[in-house]
This record gives C-alpha cells, structure tokens and sequence, in this order.
C-alpha cells in the first residue's frame, strides 16, 4: 500500500469529515500542513488576522452552521492565542476541533522555541486534548476529536500536531467508524422519569418553562414551540436560550436573571412548577441560590449529567438530548390551565415595561427596534457588554433571524469575528454585527479579513465612550468612581477629571474603516438611524455605522450585587 505524510492524511481527514472551511494562521510547525491544504480544493482557507480571533470565527460559524467549527495554529503563541476562544467555545457548548502546531518529539519539554504544553494549558476549557505521538494513531484521534466535539454537549477538542510526526510517513486509510473506551453519550430518555414530569406539569397551578441554549443548540426550536403551543405554559429564557421559541409568541415572557425582564423574574419567583430545559442554572440567572424559585418543584432536562444539581438542587432530573426529549414530551402532553397565571404574568408586564428612559444621542432601544423592522431575517452577532444586554432585550428572534453571543465566559472581542465566522458559513444571509467601542477595539484588526474575504457584514458599533457595563456598575455601586472606563482618557486629564475639557474620542473608527477599504456612516441623531440601516442593507459591500450613544445610558432591570430576583432596580 502507498504510503502518505502525516500532512496528507491530515488534509485528507478534513474533507472526510466534511470540513469546507478552516480558519488558520501559519507558522513554523504547520508550514507542511499550509502546503498540503495550498495543493486542495475542498477545504476552503481563511486567514484572519490573529489567533484569538480565529477562534471567534470558527466558534460562529459552527453556531450558525450546526456544523463543527475547524481552526489550525502553530505552536507556542500560537496556540496560547486560542485559550480565550476554546473557553468561549466550552461554556456554550460549541463544537470544535482545533489543530496546534507543536515542535518535534525529541524537543518536547526542552523548552524549545515556541514551545508550549497546549494540552495541559487547556485541559480545563476543552472538551478533550490530546497530543499526537505516533503516526500511526493520527488518522484515528483526528476522527475521534470530530465525533467528541458533536456529540453528548458539544465543545472543544484540541489536537496538539508535532512537526515530526505529520513529515512521518504511514498508511493512507482513514478510519469510518469510533469506539472509545469509557465515552459513551447518553442517548434516549428515560420515559418514567420524563411521564412523571408531566404529570407535575398537569397538575400545576403556576407551571413555567424555563429553556437555555440546549433547545438551540439541539435544533428543538420548532419542537419546542409546538409544546408550549398544546400546552400553553409561559416561558421565560436564558440569553443563550432566547430564539428557543420566537421572541414575539404570546407564551413568551422574555429573559431571566440580571439584566431580566420584571415579569420573567417575577414569574420565576412565583411559579410552582419549573420546568427547566437545556440550563446550568450560573449565577447570572440564579442570583442567590436559596431564593431561586422558591416555591417550585424543578424539573431539569440537560445532555449533561455534570449540570444537573450541580447549582440548583433540582427534584426530577433527565439526563437526555432536549430534541429527544421534547420530541417524546409531545407524545403524552395536553392542554394545562394557565389562563389565571398568564393574567397575573400580563399585570407584571404592565406594571412593569421594559421600556429605556430617553437621554440624550441615539437610544439603544430606538437603534435595536429599527433594526426589528427593516431586516426580517438575518443572523445577529453582539460582543460583550451593554449593547449585547441591549440586544437580548429588544432584538426580536425567531425561526428567520438567530442571535449569536458570548453567553458563559462573556468574551469582549467576539463580535466582529463572530459575525465573519456566522458570514462565511451563511453567504445568503444578512450578518450583522452589534459591538461596543471597547469590545470593537479588542479585534478590530478583523475589519482586514472582512475585506479580504468581501464580506458584505453591517457592522454596528454602540459608541458611548466608556467601558459601558463596568460603567454602570461605577455609577451604581462605587460612588460614580470612573477608574479605568473612560475610554477618551488621556496622560493630559489623569486626576482632573471635571477640571479640564475632555480630549477628543480616539480612534476615528470611520476614518479606520476607510483604511481597510471599508465604507462608513456615522449617526448622531435617531432620525438618522433607519435611513443608515436601510442603506446598509443594500449595500453589497461591508459597512461600519457608528452610533453616538449617551454614557449615561444604563441597563434596567439589574439585580443587586448579592442579591435575588426580587431585588431589582427597575431605574434611576
């Protein structure tokens, strides 16, 4: 049998396992592996422009594709540049498969130029990593990282390559089939547990769904709304499980948590039936663990066996997919009477709106609701921060338009590159990209890929000259004590804050697009708002629009520091 490079084998594997784009920086240690994908035509290459962004892009387009997200890297800064991006990538259970370059065997842990334990480094933000030490093996562990990262909850997988073992020749085969010893994902659901949840769910007075990002990454969206359909039970979500059921259903009642809706806090505190889909149930969303829904029996369905009980103490727990489950709910389920429980939820929502007090330059709100009605169909892509509280507030979702966001580790600099990964995975689709000046600034390199690639992105920053939510909490909290948000700040005004006029904003972010070739607008006033997203709409070209917002704009509701879901400060 012929004999073939580790190299080739690798390439080989990618369009076995279906990959048609890899995002990839080169260096020393993956030169041979950018030779053999240079000498293809399946695989499709994009070349950021950093490591940590790469990752982002990756993580999007797996988000938007339901396929595995692929990158490769070289060796030590290299791989050490994708530690934030696998992190982001395991707290929202996305799946990747990420190459490292490594140096030669016989240099491992001589400290070697650009050598570093990526595996050890990153053993508690991936799914699995392993280091390739003999060529005999690559061919396997390739196929078994790909099936890892997709199945049971889906995350990273990081596979250490080096130099020496991909020059090495071997067999050509790739193997077809998987048997790992000791990783077996669940699969089915455990019908008695799941017939008495329902029976809980009949007998309710207050029965509330609660649904996080495991509806949307199990691709139960319409399953689910179909449940909340035959059984008329009121949902509320988590920022990863919003678009679970569409954002405008009559039963949706809006996010939970910190930045929650009155009415969804609410209704959590009051229900005595919880019905708890696809969540971890983290802090954001708890606030102090004893005061949790309080009066409710909690139901947990969850892929991850890890994740139940582990925060919440929950009193009928299923381990099982949340499309598996749904699917077999659907098959028992009938009609619940919640008229008098969805009335008292309709009073909290009057009493209690979610509606942004008016300052001055353009509203989030405003911008966010326009946004609502000149594109009916798209994928949104925020950083982290005010502006994607914003989003997950007043973006409306459903089956045409997807929100992707940094949800459990909160990534300043995802963004941008998300968008790119979400556009070069969905060519059709409209891509908009939603980031605050601080998060935007963290990758703003990007806009060089954006070129490059033409990608025809929307990319809107929410400019309030501060680290906005850090900000808020200063201005809340710390007695309005501005250490280290002001992002007009200069060596000139260092102490006299208030006693000098302030500098101008830098950097001139229309006048950086032009730089990248990108077009730019800036808006001012709200009239300009949906004249500026209309335009962008039609633009076959990518286009940064700038937003004036006030610094003063804050996000409401917000619980106290420390505090539960009844402590809310609803405005100032």
């Amino acid at each position: 049998m012929r004999q073939i490079s580790g190299n080739k084998l690798l390439v080989r594997a990618l369009k076995e396992e279906g990959v048609d784009v890899l995002f990839g920086y080169p260096g020393a240690t993956t030169i041979d592996i950018g030779d053999e994908l240079y000498k293809q035509d399946y695989t499709k290459v994009v070349l950021p422009r950093q490591e940590v962004a790469l990752v982002h892009e990756a993580d999007a387009y797996a988000r938007s594709t339901g396929k595995v997200g692929v990158c490769l890297v070289t060796s030590g800064p290299g791989a050490t540049n994708v530690v934030t991006g696998l992190a982001t990538a395991n707290y929202d259970s996305v799946p990747l498969v990420c190459f490292t370059g490594q140096v030669a065997r016989h240099l491992i842990g001589n400290d070697a130029f650009q050598e570093v334990d990526i595996v050890g480094i990153t053993r508690s933000v991936t799914k699995y990593g392993v280091t390739v030490r003999k060529r005999e093996d690559l061919g396997r562990i390739i196929k078994e990282a790909f099936y890892i990262a997709r199945t049971g909850r889906p995350g990273p997988v990081l596979i250490d390559l080096p130099k020496d073992v991909l020059g090495e020749m071997g067999s050509p085969e790739y193997p077809t089939e998987v048997n790992i010893r000791g990783y077996k994902p669940s699969t089915g659901v455990h019908i008695g547990q799941l017939k008495k949840a329902i029976k809980l769910l009949e007998k309710a007075k207050k029965p509330l769904f609660l649904v996080g990002g495991g509806v949307n990454i199990a691709g139960a969206n319409k399953d689910f709304t179909k449940l909340v359909d035959i059984t008329d039970v009121p949902v509320v979500t988590t920022i990863m499980g919003r678009g679970a059921i569409p954002t405008n259903h009559k039963n949706y009642i809006g996010n939970l948590g910190m930045h929650g809706s009155y009415a969804a806090n609410m209704a959590v505190n009051e229900c005595d039936l919880l019905f708890s889909i696809g969540t971890r149930f983290n802090d954001r969303i708890t606030g102090k663990l004893h005061s949790f829904a309080p009066k409710a029996t909690i139901i947990h369905i969850d892929i991850d066996t890890g994740a139940i009980s582990r925060n919440v103490h929950v009193d009928v727990p299923i381990v099982a997919d949340a499309k598996e489950a749904i699917g077999k709910i659907l098959e028992y389920v009938t009609k619940c009477d919640t008229n008098l429980w969805k009335d008292k939820i309709e009073e909290w929502k009057k009493s209690h709106p979610l509606v942004m007090k008016k300052h001055n330059g353009v509203s989030p709100q405003m911008i966010l609701e326009t946004m609502n009605e000149v594109f009916d169909e798209g994928i949104f892509v925020t950083d982290v921060g005010q502006h994607q509280m914003f989003a997950t507030q007043f973006l409306e979702i459903n089956e045409k338009k997807k929100l992707l966001t940094s949800g459990g580790l909160g990534t300043m600099g995802y963004g941008l590159p998300g968008a790119i990964g979400a556009k070069v995975g969905n060519p059709e689709s409209t891509v908009v990209s939603i980031s605050g000046d601080g998060g935007f600034q963290m990758n703003i390199q990007e806009l060089a890929t954006v070129f490059a690639e033409k990608l025809p992105l929307i990319i809107c920053i929410f400019n309030n000259n501060y680290l906005g939510m850090v900000r808020q909490w200063q201005k809340l909290f710390y007695g309005k004590r501005y250490s280290m948000t002001c992002l007009r700040k200069t060596a000139d005004c260092d102490g006299k804050c208030g006693e000098v006029e302030c500098p101008p904003y830098m950097p001139d972010f229309i006048q950086i697009a032009k730089g990248y070739g990108i077009n730019g607008i800036r808006v001012s006033s709200e009239k300009e708002v949906k004249e500026a997203l209309i335009k962008a709409k039609g633009y076959k070209k990518p286009i940064v629009i700038e937003f004036a917002i006030d610094p003063e704009e804050t996000v409401y509701p917000m619980i106290e520091p420390g505090g539960t879901l009844s402590d809310m400060l609803m405005d100032c």
